[in-house]
Protein backbone atom coordinates (compact mmCIF):
# COMPACT_ATOMS: atom_id res chain seq x y z
CA UNK A 1 0.00 0.00 0.00
CA UNK A 2 1.37 3.41 -0.92
CA UNK A 3 0.61 6.71 0.84
CA UNK A 4 -2.21 7.63 -1.55
CA UNK A 5 -3.95 4.31 -0.99
CA UNK A 6 -3.52 4.69 2.76
CA UNK A 7 -5.13 8.13 2.96
CA UNK A 8 -8.04 7.23 0.66
CA UNK A 9 -8.66 4.12 2.76
CA UNK A 10 -8.51 6.25 5.92
CA UNK A 11 -11.04 8.74 4.53
CA UNK A 12 -13.41 5.95 3.51
CA UNK A 13 -13.10 4.36 6.95
CA UNK A 14 -13.95 7.78 8.42
CA UNK A 15 -17.17 7.96 6.38
CA UNK A 16 -16.03 10.18 3.50
CA UNK A 17 -17.84 8.86 0.42
CA UNK A 18 -17.31 11.47 -2.31
CA UNK A 19 -14.31 13.20 -3.86
CA UNK A 20 -14.93 16.24 -6.06
CA UNK A 21 -11.84 16.46 -8.21
CA UNK A 22 -9.88 18.50 -10.73
CA UNK A 23 -6.51 16.75 -10.49
CA UNK A 24 -3.17 17.21 -12.24
CA UNK A 25 0.11 15.34 -12.56
CA UNK A 26 1.02 15.59 -8.88
CA UNK A 27 -2.28 13.91 -7.92
CA UNK A 28 -2.16 10.92 -10.28
CA UNK A 29 -1.45 8.43 -7.51
CA UNK A 30 -4.46 9.83 -5.62
CA UNK A 31 -6.53 9.30 -8.76
CA UNK A 32 -5.34 5.70 -8.96
CA UNK A 33 -6.08 5.14 -5.26
CA UNK A 34 -9.64 6.44 -5.66
CA UNK A 35 -10.05 4.23 -8.71
CA UNK A 36 -9.19 1.21 -6.56
CA UNK A 37 -11.49 2.18 -3.69
CA UNK A 38 -15.12 1.07 -4.27
CA UNK A 39 -16.41 3.11 -1.32
CA UNK A 40 -15.29 6.44 -2.82
CA UNK A 41 -17.30 8.17 -5.56
CA UNK A 42 -15.29 10.42 -7.88
CA UNK A 43 -16.97 13.50 -9.39
CA UNK A 44 -15.07 15.58 -11.94
CA UNK A 45 -15.44 19.36 -12.10
CA UNK A 46 -14.04 21.30 -15.04
CA UNK A 47 -13.04 24.22 -12.82
CA UNK A 48 -11.80 24.19 -9.25
CA UNK A 49 -14.49 26.67 -8.16
CA UNK A 50 -17.08 24.04 -9.14
CA UNK A 51 -15.18 21.43 -7.13
CA UNK A 52 -14.97 23.49 -3.93
CA UNK A 53 -18.52 24.84 -4.25
CA UNK A 54 -19.87 21.32 -4.74
CA UNK A 55 -18.04 20.19 -1.59
CA UNK A 56 -19.73 23.09 0.24
CA UNK A 57 -23.20 22.06 -0.97
CA UNK A 58 -22.52 18.44 -0.09
CA UNK A 59 -21.35 19.35 3.41
CA UNK A 60 -24.40 21.52 4.06
CA UNK A 61 -26.77 18.68 3.23
CA UNK A 62 -24.81 15.64 4.45
CA UNK A 63 -23.41 17.21 7.66
CA UNK A 64 -20.13 15.46 6.90
CA UNK A 65 -17.28 16.29 4.55
CA UNK A 66 -16.62 15.36 1.00
CA UNK A 67 -13.02 15.49 -0.16
CA UNK A 68 -11.72 17.72 -2.92
CA UNK A 69 -8.67 16.87 -5.00
CA UNK A 70 -6.87 19.96 -6.31
CA UNK A 71 -3.69 20.54 -8.29
CA UNK A 72 -0.98 22.48 -6.45
CA UNK A 73 -1.32 26.07 -5.26
CA UNK A 74 -2.65 27.35 -8.57
CA UNK A 75 -5.50 24.85 -8.59
CA UNK A 76 -6.30 25.59 -4.97
CA UNK A 77 -6.24 29.30 -5.80
CA UNK A 78 -8.87 28.78 -8.49
CA UNK A 79 -11.15 27.24 -5.85
CA UNK A 80 -10.62 29.79 -3.08
CA UNK A 81 -13.71 31.94 -3.70
CA UNK A 82 -16.07 29.06 -2.96
CA UNK A 83 -13.89 27.88 -0.07
CA UNK A 84 -14.45 31.37 1.35
CA UNK A 85 -18.20 30.77 1.05
CA UNK A 86 -17.83 27.30 2.58
CA UNK A 87 -15.89 28.67 5.54
CA UNK A 88 -18.55 31.31 6.12
CA UNK A 89 -21.20 28.59 5.89
CA UNK A 90 -19.32 26.45 8.45
CA UNK A 91 -19.45 23.59 5.97
CA UNK A 92 -17.32 20.49 6.59
CA UNK A 93 -14.83 20.20 3.72
CA UNK A 94 -11.53 18.32 3.32
CA UNK A 95 -9.23 19.62 0.59
CA UNK A 96 -6.41 17.39 -0.61
CA UNK A 97 -3.92 19.51 -2.52
CA UNK A 98 -1.09 17.81 -4.32
CA UNK A 99 2.39 19.29 -4.21
CA UNK A 100 5.66 18.58 -5.95
CA UNK A 101 7.76 15.79 -4.52
CA UNK A 102 9.72 17.16 -1.57
CA UNK A 103 13.06 16.78 -3.33
CA UNK A 104 11.75 18.67 -6.39
CA UNK A 105 10.81 21.86 -4.54
CA UNK A 106 14.36 23.23 -4.48
CA UNK A 107 14.35 23.50 -8.27
CA UNK A 108 11.49 26.05 -8.27
CA UNK A 109 9.59 24.40 -11.12
CA UNK A 110 6.91 26.56 -12.80
CA UNK A 111 4.02 25.39 -10.59
CA UNK A 112 5.90 25.72 -7.31
CA UNK A 113 4.16 28.02 -4.83
CA UNK A 114 3.46 28.57 -1.15
CA UNK A 115 0.46 26.26 -0.95
CA UNK A 116 0.06 26.67 2.80
CA UNK A 117 0.04 30.43 2.33
CA UNK A 118 -2.62 30.13 -0.36
CA UNK A 119 -4.73 27.82 1.81
CA UNK A 120 -4.56 29.65 5.12
CA UNK A 121 -7.04 32.52 4.57
CA UNK A 122 -9.87 30.18 3.52
CA UNK A 123 -9.10 27.22 5.80
CA UNK A 124 -9.68 26.59 9.49
CA UNK A 125 -6.95 23.93 9.51
CA UNK A 126 -3.91 23.45 7.25
CA UNK A 127 -1.52 20.50 7.40
CA UNK A 128 1.33 19.14 5.30
CA UNK A 129 2.39 15.52 5.41
CA UNK A 130 5.99 14.67 6.33
CA UNK A 131 6.06 11.05 5.10
CA UNK A 132 3.83 8.43 3.44
CA UNK A 133 2.77 7.22 6.90
CA UNK A 134 2.08 10.77 8.03
CA UNK A 135 -0.13 11.41 5.00
CA UNK A 136 -2.85 9.11 6.33
CA UNK A 137 -2.37 10.42 9.87
CA UNK A 138 -2.79 13.95 8.59
CA UNK A 139 -5.91 12.76 6.78
CA UNK A 140 -7.35 11.67 10.12
CA UNK A 141 -6.49 15.08 11.60
CA UNK A 142 -8.11 16.81 8.62
CA UNK A 143 -11.30 14.80 9.07
CA UNK A 144 -11.44 15.64 12.77
CA UNK A 145 -10.87 19.33 12.02
CA UNK A 146 -13.58 19.37 9.32
CA UNK A 147 -16.05 17.80 11.75
CA UNK A 148 -15.67 20.46 14.45
CA UNK A 149 -19.30 21.52 14.98
CA UNK A 150 -20.97 22.69 12.83
CA UNK A 151 -18.20 22.24 10.26
CA UNK A 152 -14.84 23.60 9.13
CA UNK A 153 -12.63 23.76 6.04
CA UNK A 154 -9.53 21.58 6.41
CA UNK A 155 -6.75 21.62 3.80
CA UNK A 156 -4.13 18.87 3.56
CA UNK A 157 -1.06 19.33 1.37
CA UNK A 158 0.21 16.03 -0.05
CA UNK A 159 3.70 15.95 -1.62
CA UNK A 160 3.70 13.60 -4.60
CA UNK A 161 6.40 11.31 -3.25
CA UNK A 162 4.42 10.77 -0.04
CA UNK A 163 1.58 9.56 -2.26
CA UNK A 164 3.62 7.15 -4.36
CA UNK A 165 6.10 5.82 -1.76
CA UNK A 166 5.29 2.71 0.23
CA UNK A 167 3.36 3.26 3.45
CA UNK A 168 4.55 0.89 6.17
CA UNK A 169 1.95 1.83 8.75
CA UNK A 170 -1.76 2.64 8.46
CA UNK A 171 -3.73 5.21 10.42
CA UNK A 172 -6.97 4.90 12.35
CA UNK A 173 -9.96 7.20 11.89
CA UNK A 174 -10.20 10.08 14.34
CA UNK A 175 -13.22 10.46 16.59
CA UNK A 176 -14.85 13.88 16.06
CA UNK A 177 -15.20 16.11 19.10
CA UNK A 178 -18.61 16.80 20.61
CA UNK A 179 -20.07 20.29 20.12
CA UNK A 180 -19.82 22.77 22.94
CA UNK A 181 -22.90 23.31 25.09
CA UNK A 182 -24.24 26.65 26.21
CA UNK A 183 -23.33 27.51 29.78
CA UNK A 184 -26.11 27.45 32.37
CA UNK A 185 -25.33 31.10 33.12
CA UNK A 186 -26.06 31.95 29.47
CA UNK A 187 -29.39 30.13 29.58
CA UNK A 188 -30.26 31.92 32.83
CA UNK A 189 -29.36 35.30 31.30
CA UNK A 190 -31.61 34.60 28.32
CA UNK A 191 -34.48 33.64 30.65
CA UNK A 192 -34.06 36.93 32.50
CA UNK A 193 -33.96 38.95 29.27
CA UNK A 194 -37.13 37.27 28.01
CA UNK A 195 -38.85 38.18 31.26
CA UNK A 196 -38.03 41.88 31.04
CA UNK A 197 -40.20 44.63 29.63
CA UNK A 198 -39.66 45.65 26.04
CA UNK A 199 -39.48 43.91 22.71
CA UNK A 200 -37.23 40.88 22.57
CA UNK A 201 -36.01 38.82 19.61
CA UNK A 202 -34.24 35.55 19.08
CA UNK A 203 -31.71 35.99 16.27
CA UNK A 204 -30.95 32.60 14.72
CA UNK A 205 -28.30 31.26 12.36
CA UNK A 206 -26.30 28.15 11.54
CA UNK A 207 -27.74 24.92 12.94
CA UNK A 208 -30.44 26.89 14.79
CA UNK A 209 -32.21 27.06 11.41
CA UNK A 210 -32.85 23.32 11.21
CA UNK A 211 -36.43 22.13 11.70
CA UNK A 212 -36.00 20.55 15.16
CA UNK A 213 -34.17 23.59 16.51
CA UNK A 214 -36.82 25.88 15.04
CA UNK A 215 -39.51 23.96 16.90
CA UNK A 216 -37.74 24.88 20.13
CA UNK A 217 -37.50 28.52 19.03
CA UNK A 218 -41.22 28.42 18.27
CA UNK A 219 -41.89 27.10 21.79
CA UNK A 220 -39.95 30.05 23.20
CA UNK A 221 -41.95 32.46 21.04
CA UNK A 222 -45.18 30.84 22.23
CA UNK A 223 -44.17 31.31 25.87
CA UNK A 224 -42.78 34.84 25.64
CA UNK A 225 -43.98 36.57 22.49
CA UNK A 226 -40.40 36.99 21.33
CA UNK A 227 -39.97 37.57 17.62
CA UNK A 228 -37.88 35.14 15.60
CA UNK A 229 -35.31 36.61 13.23
CA UNK A 230 -32.70 34.95 11.04
CA UNK A 231 -29.53 35.87 9.22
CA UNK A 232 -29.83 37.50 5.81
CA UNK A 233 -27.76 34.74 4.18
CA UNK A 234 -28.37 31.35 5.73
CA UNK A 235 -26.29 28.20 5.38
CA UNK A 236 -29.36 25.97 5.38
CA UNK A 237 -32.81 27.13 6.43
CA UNK A 238 -35.60 24.55 6.68
CA UNK A 239 -38.80 26.41 5.84
CA UNK A 240 -42.17 26.14 4.14
CA UNK A 241 -45.76 25.40 5.12
CA UNK A 242 -46.03 23.65 8.49
CA UNK A 243 -42.62 24.75 9.77
CA UNK A 244 -41.76 27.54 12.20
CA UNK A 245 -41.50 30.78 10.24
CA UNK A 246 -38.84 33.43 10.69
CA UNK A 247 -38.33 37.06 9.76
CA UNK A 248 -35.29 37.55 7.55
CA UNK A 249 -33.02 40.49 8.35
CA UNK A 250 -32.95 42.92 5.39
CA UNK A 251 -29.79 43.05 3.30
CA UNK A 252 -29.05 46.77 3.20
CA UNK A 253 -27.47 48.01 6.41
CA UNK A 254 -29.70 51.00 7.09
CA UNK A 255 -32.83 48.93 6.44
CA UNK A 256 -31.53 46.23 8.78
CA UNK A 257 -30.73 48.82 11.45
CA UNK A 258 -34.22 50.26 11.20
CA UNK A 259 -35.71 46.74 11.35
CA UNK A 260 -34.13 45.93 14.72
CA UNK A 261 -33.92 49.38 16.33
CA UNK A 262 -36.97 48.90 18.58
CA UNK A 263 -35.75 45.72 20.26
CA UNK A 264 -34.65 46.09 23.85
CA UNK A 265 -33.03 42.63 23.91
CA UNK A 266 -31.70 40.38 21.14
CA UNK A 267 -30.59 36.84 22.00
CA UNK A 268 -28.24 35.20 19.50
CA UNK A 269 -28.17 31.47 18.76
CA UNK A 270 -25.79 30.15 16.10
CA UNK A 271 -25.17 33.65 14.80
CA UNK A 272 -23.15 36.78 15.52
CA UNK A 273 -24.58 40.29 15.93
CA UNK A 274 -25.22 41.56 12.40
CA UNK A 275 -23.13 44.16 10.63
CA UNK A 276 -23.54 46.01 7.37
CA UNK A 277 -22.42 43.87 4.43
CA UNK A 278 -20.25 46.74 3.15
CA UNK A 279 -19.05 50.07 4.44
CA UNK A 280 -20.76 53.16 3.06
CA UNK A 281 -19.95 56.85 3.45
CA UNK A 282 -21.60 58.27 6.59
CA UNK A 283 -23.39 55.03 7.47
CA UNK A 284 -22.64 52.80 10.49
CA UNK A 285 -21.07 49.38 10.12
CA UNK A 286 -22.50 47.91 13.35
CA UNK A 287 -26.26 48.06 13.00
CA UNK A 288 -27.67 47.25 16.46
CA UNK A 289 -28.97 50.28 18.37
CA UNK A 290 -26.94 51.46 21.37
CA UNK A 291 -29.81 50.83 23.78
CA UNK A 292 -30.31 47.20 22.67
CA UNK A 293 -28.97 44.53 25.02
CA UNK A 294 -27.17 41.81 23.00
CA UNK A 295 -26.84 38.36 24.57
CA UNK A 296 -25.04 35.33 23.14
CA UNK A 297 -26.92 32.21 24.22
CA UNK A 298 -24.95 29.90 21.92
CA UNK A 299 -22.23 30.92 19.51
CA UNK A 300 -21.89 29.15 16.16
CA UNK A 301 -19.80 26.33 17.69
CA UNK A 302 -22.35 25.58 20.43
CA UNK A 303 -25.07 22.98 19.99
CA UNK A 304 -27.92 25.24 18.85
CA UNK A 305 -30.77 22.78 19.31
CA UNK A 306 -29.58 21.89 22.82
CA UNK A 307 -29.38 25.56 23.81
CA UNK A 308 -32.85 26.35 22.48
CA UNK A 309 -34.35 23.25 24.10
CA UNK A 310 -32.86 24.10 27.49
CA UNK A 311 -34.08 27.67 27.19
CA UNK A 312 -37.59 26.56 26.24
CA UNK A 313 -37.70 24.09 29.12
CA UNK A 314 -36.40 26.70 31.56
CA UNK A 315 -39.30 28.93 30.49
CA UNK A 316 -41.75 26.04 30.92
CA UNK A 317 -42.75 26.71 27.32
CA UNK A 318 -45.65 24.81 25.76
CA UNK A 319 -44.89 21.73 23.69
CA UNK A 320 -46.49 23.20 20.59
CA UNK A 321 -44.57 26.03 18.88
CA UNK A 322 -46.10 29.22 17.61
CA UNK A 323 -45.24 30.99 14.35
CA UNK A 324 -46.23 28.00 12.18
CA UNK A 325 -46.14 28.97 8.52
CA UNK A 326 -49.49 28.56 6.80
CA UNK A 327 -49.67 27.42 3.17
CA UNK A 328 -49.54 30.55 1.04
CA UNK A 329 -49.41 30.95 -2.71
CA UNK A 330 -49.68 34.33 -4.43
CA UNK A 331 -50.74 33.93 -8.07
CA UNK A 332 -48.47 35.48 -10.66
CA UNK A 333 -49.74 38.33 -12.77
CA UNK A 334 -50.07 37.00 -16.35
CA UNK A 335 -48.02 38.47 -19.14
CA UNK A 336 -44.41 39.62 -19.15
CA UNK A 337 -42.21 37.67 -16.77
CA UNK A 338 -40.75 39.45 -13.73
CA UNK A 339 -38.78 38.31 -10.70
CA UNK A 340 -42.02 38.32 -8.71
CA UNK A 341 -43.67 36.18 -11.37
CA UNK A 342 -40.80 33.72 -11.17
CA UNK A 343 -41.20 33.57 -7.39
CA UNK A 344 -44.94 32.90 -7.56
CA UNK A 345 -44.54 30.09 -10.10
CA UNK A 346 -41.62 28.53 -8.21
CA UNK A 347 -43.70 28.55 -5.01
CA UNK A 348 -46.61 26.88 -6.78
CA UNK A 349 -44.59 24.14 -8.48
CA UNK A 350 -41.87 23.48 -5.89
CA UNK A 351 -41.88 19.76 -5.00
CA UNK A 352 -42.17 18.64 -1.39
CA UNK A 353 -38.76 18.43 0.29
CA UNK A 354 -36.96 20.29 -2.48
CA UNK A 355 -33.52 21.83 -1.94
CA UNK A 356 -33.15 25.41 -3.16
CA UNK A 357 -29.73 26.83 -4.01
CA UNK A 358 -30.31 30.58 -4.10
CA UNK A 359 -27.90 32.86 -5.92
CA UNK A 360 -30.59 34.96 -7.52
CA UNK A 361 -29.00 38.20 -6.24
CA UNK A 362 -31.40 41.16 -6.63
CA UNK A 363 -34.15 38.87 -7.93
CA UNK A 364 -33.88 36.86 -4.72
CA UNK A 365 -35.40 39.78 -2.84
CA UNK A 366 -38.71 38.77 -4.45
CA UNK A 367 -38.19 35.00 -4.55
CA UNK A 368 -37.58 34.47 -0.84
CA UNK A 369 -40.80 35.96 0.60
CA UNK A 370 -42.99 34.57 -2.17
CA UNK A 371 -41.84 31.01 -1.40
CA UNK A 372 -42.35 31.20 2.38
CA UNK A 373 -45.64 29.28 2.24
CA UNK A 374 -44.59 26.75 -0.39
CA UNK A 375 -44.12 23.05 0.31
CA UNK A 376 -41.46 22.20 2.88
CA UNK A 377 -37.96 22.76 1.55
CA UNK A 378 -34.36 23.59 2.46
CA UNK A 379 -33.00 26.99 1.39
CA UNK A 380 -29.23 27.32 0.81
CA UNK A 381 -27.85 30.82 0.47
CA UNK A 382 -24.73 32.71 -0.62
CA UNK A 383 -23.06 32.82 2.78
CA UNK A 384 -19.78 34.57 1.99
CA UNK A 385 -20.86 36.96 -0.74
CA UNK A 386 -18.39 35.57 -3.30
CA UNK A 387 -20.50 34.99 -6.40
CA UNK A 388 -20.36 31.80 -8.43
CA UNK A 389 -21.65 29.60 -5.63
CA UNK A 390 -25.19 28.69 -6.67
CA UNK A 391 -24.66 26.10 -9.42
CA UNK A 392 -21.80 24.22 -7.68
CA UNK A 393 -23.72 24.12 -4.38
CA UNK A 394 -26.60 22.59 -6.33
CA UNK A 395 -24.25 19.90 -7.65
CA UNK A 396 -23.08 18.98 -4.17
CA UNK A 397 -26.58 19.04 -2.69
CA UNK A 398 -27.86 16.73 -5.43
CA UNK A 399 -25.09 14.21 -4.78
CA UNK A 400 -25.68 14.34 -1.03
CA UNK A 401 -29.46 13.88 -1.45
CA UNK A 402 -30.12 11.95 -4.69
CA UNK A 403 -33.75 11.30 -3.72
CA UNK A 404 -34.60 15.02 -3.55
CA UNK A 405 -35.16 17.59 -6.28
CA UNK A 406 -32.64 20.44 -6.31
CA UNK A 407 -33.58 23.82 -7.76
CA UNK A 408 -30.89 26.39 -8.53
CA UNK A 409 -32.36 29.90 -8.64
CA UNK A 410 -29.47 31.63 -10.31
CA UNK A 411 -28.67 35.17 -11.48
CA UNK A 412 -27.18 35.36 -14.95
CA UNK A 413 -24.04 37.32 -14.08
CA UNK A 414 -22.91 35.14 -11.20
CA UNK A 415 -23.79 31.96 -13.13
CA UNK A 416 -21.04 32.81 -15.61
CA UNK A 417 -18.42 32.37 -12.89
CA UNK A 418 -19.00 28.62 -12.58
CA UNK A 419 -21.19 27.61 -15.53
CA UNK A 420 -19.01 24.49 -15.91
CA UNK A 421 -21.19 23.05 -13.12
CA UNK A 422 -23.79 22.35 -15.80
CA UNK A 423 -21.40 19.87 -17.42
CA UNK A 424 -21.01 18.02 -14.13
CA UNK A 425 -24.80 17.96 -13.69
CA UNK A 426 -25.11 16.33 -17.12
CA UNK A 427 -22.21 13.92 -16.61
CA UNK A 428 -23.60 12.70 -13.28
CA UNK A 429 -27.27 12.94 -14.42
CA UNK A 430 -28.08 14.98 -11.33
CA UNK A 431 -31.67 15.77 -10.40
CA UNK A 432 -31.21 19.55 -10.69
CA UNK A 433 -33.50 22.10 -12.29
CA UNK A 434 -31.77 25.43 -12.89
CA UNK A 435 -33.63 28.69 -13.41
CA UNK A 436 -31.41 31.44 -14.85
CA UNK A 437 -32.93 34.81 -14.00
CA UNK A 438 -31.58 36.75 -16.94
CA UNK A 439 -31.80 40.53 -16.63
CA UNK A 440 -28.59 41.05 -18.66
CA UNK A 441 -27.05 43.08 -15.86
CA UNK A 442 -25.04 43.07 -12.67
CA UNK A 443 -28.21 44.57 -11.22
CA UNK A 444 -27.07 44.72 -7.60
CA UNK A 445 -24.11 46.88 -8.64
CA UNK A 446 -26.41 49.38 -10.32
CA UNK A 447 -28.01 49.81 -6.90
CA UNK A 448 -24.68 49.90 -5.07
CA UNK A 449 -23.29 52.52 -7.43
CA UNK A 450 -25.85 54.98 -6.12
CA UNK A 451 -25.51 53.83 -2.53
CA UNK A 452 -21.80 54.63 -2.38
CA UNK A 453 -22.51 58.15 -3.61
CA UNK A 454 -21.97 58.00 -7.39
CA UNK A 455 -24.90 60.15 -8.47
CA UNK A 456 -24.22 60.64 -12.19
CA UNK A 457 -22.46 57.58 -13.62
CA UNK A 458 -21.29 57.95 -17.20
CA UNK A 459 -21.52 55.46 -20.05
CA UNK A 460 -18.14 53.91 -19.23
CA UNK A 461 -19.19 53.14 -15.65
CA UNK A 462 -22.58 51.80 -16.69
CA UNK A 463 -21.01 49.62 -19.38
CA UNK A 464 -19.08 47.75 -16.67
CA UNK A 465 -22.39 46.65 -15.14
CA UNK A 466 -24.14 45.73 -18.39
CA UNK A 467 -24.26 42.15 -19.74
CA UNK A 468 -26.31 42.84 -22.88
CA UNK A 469 -23.48 43.56 -25.33
CA UNK A 470 -23.35 40.82 -26.48
CA UNK A 471 -26.38 39.07 -25.03
CA UNK A 472 -25.49 35.78 -23.32
CA UNK A 473 -27.35 32.81 -24.83
CA UNK A 474 -28.02 30.51 -21.87
CA UNK A 475 -29.87 27.92 -23.94
CA UNK A 476 -26.81 27.47 -26.14
CA UNK A 477 -24.44 27.41 -23.18
CA UNK A 478 -26.54 24.86 -21.34
CA UNK A 479 -27.17 22.54 -24.27
CA UNK A 480 -23.50 22.78 -25.22
CA UNK A 481 -22.72 21.16 -21.85
CA UNK A 482 -25.39 18.48 -22.12
CA UNK A 483 -28.27 20.05 -20.18
CA UNK A 484 -31.52 20.54 -22.15
CA UNK A 485 -32.73 24.13 -21.91
CA UNK A 486 -35.50 26.50 -22.96
CA UNK A 487 -35.87 30.29 -22.93
CA UNK A 488 -39.09 31.99 -21.79
CA UNK A 489 -40.21 35.57 -21.18
CA UNK A 490 -43.86 35.27 -20.10
CA UNK A 491 -45.42 33.92 -16.93
CA UNK A 492 -47.47 31.41 -18.88
CA UNK A 493 -44.47 30.00 -20.74
CA UNK A 494 -42.37 29.93 -17.59
CA UNK A 495 -45.05 27.93 -15.78
CA UNK A 496 -45.14 25.37 -18.61
CA UNK A 497 -41.35 25.16 -18.90
CA UNK A 498 -40.69 24.84 -15.18
CA UNK A 499 -43.41 22.22 -14.72
CA UNK A 500 -41.90 20.19 -17.55
CA UNK A 501 -38.35 20.56 -16.20
CA UNK A 502 -39.35 19.47 -12.70
CA UNK A 503 -41.08 16.39 -14.09
CA UNK A 504 -37.79 15.06 -15.44
CA UNK A 505 -35.39 13.08 -13.26
CA UNK A 506 -32.22 14.73 -14.47
CA UNK A 507 -30.76 18.16 -15.19
CA UNK A 508 -32.81 20.81 -16.98
CA UNK A 509 -32.38 24.57 -17.38
CA UNK A 510 -34.97 27.30 -17.87
CA UNK A 511 -33.73 30.72 -18.93
CA UNK A 512 -36.22 33.22 -17.50
CA UNK A 513 -35.82 36.56 -19.26
CA UNK A 514 -36.84 39.37 -16.92
CA UNK A 515 -36.56 43.16 -17.24
CA UNK A 516 -33.16 44.74 -16.74
CA UNK A 517 -32.88 47.60 -14.22
CA UNK A 518 -34.95 50.44 -15.59
CA UNK A 519 -36.16 48.21 -18.43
Amino acid sequence: MNGAEAIIQLLCDSGVEVCFANPGTSEMHMVAAIDGQPKMRAVLGLFEGVVTGAADGYGRMADKPAATLLHLGAGLGNGLANLHNARRAYSPVINIVGDHATYHLEFDAPLTSDIAGVAAPMSNWVGTSTSPEDLAKKGAEAFKAAMVYPGQVATLIAPANHAWDECKETAKPAIPSQPKLAEKSEVDAAVQALGKDGNTALFLGGRALREDALVQAGRIAAATGARLLCETFQTRLQRGAGRVALERLPYFGEMAADYIKDFEHIIFVGAKPPVSFFAYPDKPSFIAAEHTELLILADVHCDAEDALTRLADALDAPDEPSNIQAPMLIPAEPGRLTAAGVGSVVAELMPENAIISDEAATSGLALFPLTAGAAKHDWLNLTGGSIGQGLPVGVGAAIACPDRKVMCLQADGSAMYTLQALWTMARENLNVTTVILNNSSYAILNIELARVGVSNPGPKALSMLDLSNPTIDWVALSEGQGVPAVRVDTVEDFHTALKDALAHNGPRLVEAVIPSPGG
